[in-house]
């Protein structure tokens, strides 16, 4: 299994605008197509608990709170089991799963999300969650870098908060020399 990737369906559900079925549905990538094209209402809500519960981990993580962290993982855990199974079609196709034959489409990824950053606190702590730090954005991450320095979801939040600052120092050196 690859956890690193299903650490990241965490990252993107967290992020995910959830309004209506729509949003939902622009979750899954093309490798899930059949997650679109089976998800529904139901599922929607689920969907938008899990994603509230999954923020609160980063929050915590990002806060330090790694007991809280962990706590909240294992209860997730809890609502969504990881329950392997083995799927494809011939020998050069085999991969595994998170959840038994016929699970929903919320078990299903959820409980592939909640594992896969489940495994990545356990390799990495909780210090490599991460919120951006741009104020206009919100959006978590999984630092990634070789020095645990990332403070931005994107390139373009760091670009649009450096330049800011650069902004804002100008216009106060411009005010001082008034």
């Amino acid at each position: 299994m690859n956890f690193d990737a299903y650490a990241r369906t965490a990252v993107d559900l967290v992020n995910a605008e959830l309004a209506d079925l729509a949003g939902l549905r622009a979750l899954f990538s093309d490798d899930q197509a059949w997650m679109r094209d089976e998800v529904g209402d139901k599922d929607l809500a689920t969907f938008r608990r899990a994603q509230r519960r999954l923020r609160e981990v980063f929050e915590r993580g990002t806060a330090g709170r790694d007991a809280d962290a962990v706590d909240e993982l294992n209860a997730l855990l809890g609502v969504f089991p990881v329950q392997p199974r083995i799927s494809g079609h011939d020998a050069g196709d085999w991969h595994m799963h998170a959840t038994g034959r016929g699970a929903s489409v919320s078990a299903e990824y959820l409980a592939g999300a909640v594992w896969g950053l489940s495994v990545w606190l356990c390799e990495h702590g909780s210090a490599r969650f991460g919120i951006c730090a741009d104020d206009r954005c919100g959006n978590v991450y999984l630092d990634t870098s070789s020095n645990n320095c990332r403070r931005f979801c994107s390139e373009r939040c760091a670009t649009r908060s450096h330049v800011a600052a650069h902004r804002a120092r100008k216009r106060a050196a411009t005010l001082t020399l008034a």
